[in-house]
């Protein structure tokens, strides 16, 4: 992708470290997904729909901590509202892994 964006785009984006409380296989969907239920503390709860079923199950990813874009408006994924983006990085196979903090921080915590 070489599309350059200013300062000021990226400082645009609501990043925030969240909790994933419940996963679960999305169903009437094209292609393979799970519905997250991410706790981001004073944000509250919020959903994702994340196609991220290569690497991970359901129930392995509660309790994970994750990197969510809070401020897209949500997106409706066939009977499914997505509310947040949760960020990952594409391997060359298509495939994603997800990004997390390294360390345990408060839901909510902010990246600056």
């Amino acid at each position: 992708m070489d599309k350059t964006i200013t300062l000021d785009d990226f400082a645009a984006l609501d990043i925030r470290v969240g909790t994933i409380l419940e996963a679960s296989t999305a169903s009437k969907v094209r292609k393979p997904a799970y519905h997250l239920r991410i706790d981001l503390g004073d944000l509250g709860e919020r959903t994702s729909s994340a196609q991220i079923t290569d690497h991970y199950k359901p129930e392995d990813l509660i309790g994970r901590q994750v990197i969510a874009v809070v401020n897209f408006p949500p997106k409706r994924i066939g009977e499914f509202e997505s509310q947040v983006l949760v960020l990952g990085a594409y391997e060359s196979t298509g495939a994603v892994r997800l990004l997390r903090p390294d360390e345990p921080i408060e839901n909510g915590a902010c990246l600056k």
